[in-house]
């Protein structure tokens, strides 16, 4: 008898299969069930009457609950009344496990208790479908930039120095010595652009940083790519490529769980090139126009970058910011060296800054007076300065914030849903 998988299961009609899954809700009619049951693919509706099943069986069958795991064999039938347009008519069925009372009910329940019971909150139909879609914005960001010539060259999680500053850092024993987990994989990854020409690594980083927002997670995956040679011009034109060609992809493959979360359609359709741009300066008097008190040379938070997002029904970027609010490996602008060659990509719709990028300081000089700026410790840099002593070039990257992107692209109200298991300041279990 063929295993089917529930997505699939038109393809099976009129024929005998097996279905391996979960009960998800169960209703009887008399001498007649009805089984949603749930293989993490889809649901299906399993018709089991006790003429066909038989008395022990019909039972057995009657005495499963929420989460009880089994496998059903029958008949697999089109009926555009049921879940899916299709049900199986049930001949029989191996009962697993009768699960105990689960703990999550069709009733509303606190953030905090499913926090605690994230394990089981994953099983959800709206779990599905945010993670989903991270799925396949995965899938859609490898896509473009192994398509592009990019070659995935994966940093270490373990570092012994800073990227984006010590204040965030998460210190850790390495054996005699310590070690620091990484909130960033670009140093790393201007050492292979320099191999390669155009790299990207994707994978997890860290941050320690004691904020309880809805956009932070201590723990969160970043794609970040670095080409040898690209401008800030350059590097912006990839991030709107990228965006364009992945919220088309997620449009394309994702509309049912798109719709299942009630996500409007209109502001992803609304992702095309070009994109808005705004220089700091131009940033700060709308800020001031719409009463925000900001002062030139303060970096943005939330609450400024929302503001800025009115205006905007798409992505856009502000750029040159003052170099002073910028990591210590922004190339100035040679026109103003008070800013520097960097860019933040920000989401409408209030979601605030998804990447954040510009162009790398490649003269050594330069790097080393950073470095005694921003209080480095210049031996820890040794190999990042070797770069600049070996045919260095210009070169620029970014880093995108995977979970910033789900929660815009699901219109999310939180980031701790974009992510199986979240990290946050209080958070670690389960």
């Amino acid at each position: 008898m063929p295993v089917a998988y529930i997505d699939r299961i038109a393809e099976h009609d009129g024929k005998d299969v097996t279905v391996r899954g979960w009960v998800y809700n169960l209703r009887a009619g008399g001498k007649i069930l009805f089984l949603l049951i749930r293989d993490g693919t889809g649901v299906i509706q399993a018709v089991a009457s006790k003429a066909d099943v038989g008395e022990a069986r019909f039972q057995e069958l009657s005495a499963l609950t929420q989460e009880s795991s089994l496998t059903a064999t029958g008949t697999v039938r089109k009926d555009p009344r049921a879940p899916g347009g299709f049900e199986l008519s049930l001949r029989d069925a191996c009962v697993h496990q009768v699960a105990d009372a689960y703990p999550i009910t069709p009733k509303e329940h606190g953030v905090a208790f499913l926090m605690e019971h994230r394990h089981l909150w994953l099983r959800s139909s709206r779990q599905h479908a945010i993670l989903r879609v991270r799925a396949t914005l995965v899938r859609a960001l490898r896509d473009f930039f192994d398509s592009r010539g990019f070659v995935l060259v994966d940093a270490p999680i373990f570092t012994p120095a800073a990227c984006e500053g010590t204040t965030t850092l998460f210190e850790t024993a390495y054996f005699d010595d310590k070690a620091y987990l990484t909130q960033s994989g670009q140093l790393y990854n201007e050492a292979t652009a320099m191999a390669f020409g155009k790299v990207y690594c994707f994978g997890p980083t860290f941050r320690a940083e004691r904020s309880k927002t809805r956009r932070h997670l201590t723990e969160f995956w970043m794609l970040e790519p670095e080409v040898a040679y690209a401008t800030l011009e350059e590097i912006m034109e990839l991030e709107e490529e990228m965006l364009e060609s992945v919220v088309g992809r997620v449009l394309e493959e994702r509309l049912p769980e798109l719709e299942h979360l009630e996500r409007p359609l209109e502001p992803l359709r609304s992702v095309r090139r070009p994109f808005p741009r705004i220089r700091y300066d131009e940033a700060i008097a709308i800020l001031r126009t719409k009463g925000a008190s900001v002062a030139w040379g303060d970096d943005f938070g939330g609450d400024e970058e929302t503001l800025l997002a009115e205006g905007f029904d798409r992505p856009f970027f502000v750029h040159r910011y003052p170099v002073q609010c910028k990591a210590f490996y922004m190339q100035p602008d040679p026109e103003d060296p008070r800013l520097a060659l960097g860019a933040d990509c920000l989401a409408p719709e209030g979601y605030g800054e998804i990447i954040g990028g510009g162009q790398r300081i490649h003269d050594l000089a330069l790097l080393d007076r950073r470095l005694e700026e921003h209080g480095l410790p210049r031996e820890a840099f040794e190999w990042y300065r070797d770069l600049r002593r070996y045919g260095t070039v210009p070169h620029s990257g970014f880093g995108l914030g995977l979970e910033r992107l789900v929660s815009w692209v699901c219109r999310l109200p939180h980031v701790r849903e974009t992510v199986p298991f979240p990290r946050m300041l209080y958070r670690i279990y389960p």
